[in-house]
């Protein structure tokens, strides 16, 4: 249970270092808001024509009488923008770390050498657009697992009580699993750790993933609120995939960090 304390005091310190660092956290907002333009306005679009497309994909309840074709109608539309809005709180970390790659991999560079004991870096050999493809497929397949998780979890929640209770927490963990690792392949992928063997890795340290990424996860439901701290998120995902590797992480005054030991214990 330590490791959630851990995990937690990671993101904190992620979001201290960019309050320390102006320059690299107004860049790293940048991508965070061009994607939250895209996904307002797609969202606002399905808010303006989610109904005709509901009526347009249910001809067969053209002659139903009323009040049922629009309660059917109705229901299938609210429906439709939960969906949406749970897939863009699930794709919204995978979307803007892939707008964001360079800007992000930049950061998460410098949040290596600052906390390094010897100054440096681990540096990819990879070209810039090798690292965007792989990026942003490893991001495919990983928001492939959380929509897969999503739709479950949502088909779970129309059991009585168990619905209302332990689905929506089990949901927030399954969140914050998937938020940090979008996170930490920044610094892993980097460090040319493949998506199989990154999910083993947070597999190993789970309590320590859930007290990061949960947290996080919760307060990327409150809305712009993912914009800001992104940057942040960033560089305390760097921190824990030093953990993760069992790579020193060195302390100084203005912002401590407890170092656990990579088992977890």
């Amino acid at each position: 249970m330590r490791d959630l304390g851990v995990g937690f005091s990671y993101l904190l310190k992620g979001q201290r270092w960019v309050a320390r660092h102006g320059k690299q956290y107004g860049f790293g907002l940048l991508p965070g808001l061009i994607t939250l333009v895209v996904y307002a306005a797609a969202l606002v679009c399905l808010a303006l024509w989610g109904e005709d497309f509901v009526s347009w994909a249910t001809p067969f309840a053209d002659d139903w009488s009323s009040p049922w074709q629009g309660l059917f109608r109705g229901f299938l539309t609210a429906v439709l923008f939960a969906l949406g809005l749970l897939l863009s709180v699930l794709t919204f970390t995978a979307v803007t770390l892939v707008i964001g790659q360079p800007f992000y991999e930049n950061l998460s560079e410098k949040v290596d050498r600052d906390v390094s004991p010897d100054g440096t870096a681990p540096e990819s050999d990879l070209p810039l657009w090798r690292e965007l493809w792989i990026s942003a497929r490893d991001s495919l397949r990983i928001v492939v697992r959380a929509v897969l998780w999503g739709v479950l979890l949502f088909a779970l929640g129309f059991l009585p009580v168990v619905g209302q209770t332990v689905v929506p927490v089990i949901g927030f963990f399954v969140t914050g699993f998937f938020l940090t690792e979008e996170l930490a392949a920044v610094a892993l992928q980097r460090r040319g750790v493949e998506l199989r063997d990154r999910l083993a890795l947070l597999r190993s340290r789970k309590t320590l993933i859930w007290g990061f990424g949960t947290p996080l996860g919760l307060a990327f439901l409150v809305p712009f609120v993912a914009v800001f701290l992104m940057p942040g998120a960033v560089a305390g995902a760097t921190l824990l995939a030093r953990d993760l590797r069992g790579e020193e992480i060195r302390e100084n005054e203005e912002d401590e960090v407890e170092e656990s030991s990579p088992s977890g214990v």
